[in-house]
């Protein structure tokens, strides 16, 4: 049974399937409906998010090989792939995967945070006000039993980008820590200098 969380919330994920080795995290949001602005208006652009994960030693990012988003889609220890960017947001269920090989993971990475900015949100003028029933959800990878999820219901207008969660080793084992942090970083490289 799948585990409904709220913001600030963590969760163990090995204490209750001691054999997960595998987990998928889904990321998934909705463009707010927006109205045309004339006959003439250019329709606006769609909202191209982002989702990364960011793999931390000691709780700090140590260089940009540590980041798996849809430029660097597989880490170098082949322990956290991203499944591929989708564009638009649009249809049901998960946008963007990103899969952890939990059991493989070395040791000196003690979390995994997990990101999602809005692609050129500046210079494109969106941000996740624009946005609607975003969540993450973990996903037992062997079973295919969603084990948790976290639906943002903060106000981000403004924000163009979210701390969605993160993934963490803790007296070992792996948890999960629904964060829900937005902020307004223009893009990935300053949402990752956070962490540095």
């Amino acid at each position: 049974m799948s585990v409904s969380l709220q913001k600030g919330q963590k969760v163990s994920l090995t204490k209750e399937s001691e054999k997960l080795t595998r987990v998928i995290v889904g990321l998934g949001w909705d463009e707010v409906q927006r109205k045309k602005l004339g006959f003439f208006a250019p329709k606006p652009q769609s909202i191209d998010c982002d989702a990364s994960a960011l793999m931390l030693k000691n709780g700090k990012l140590k260089g940009k090989k540590d980041i798996v988003y849809f430029g660097n889609l597989r880490h170098f220890t082949d322990t956290v792939m991203h499944m591929g960017d989708n564009l638009t947001g649009e249809g049901d269920g998960d946008d963007e995967q990103i899969v952890i090989d939990l059991a493989r993971v070395p040791q000196e990475y003690d979390r995994i945070v997990l990101v999602v900015n809005i692609y050129q949100a500046m210079k494109r003028k969106q941000h996740f006000g624009l946005i609607q029933n975003a969540f993450i959800r973990l996903v037992d990878g062997s079973t295919n039993k969603e084990m948790c999820r976290y639906n943002l219901t903060d106000d981000y207008s403004g924000m163009t980008a979210v701390i969605f969660g993160e993934v963490y080793r803790h007296n070992g084992e792996w948890k999960f820590n629904a964060i829900g942090q937005g902020t307004n970083d223009p893009g990935l490289g300053e949402l990752a200098d956070r962490f540095s």
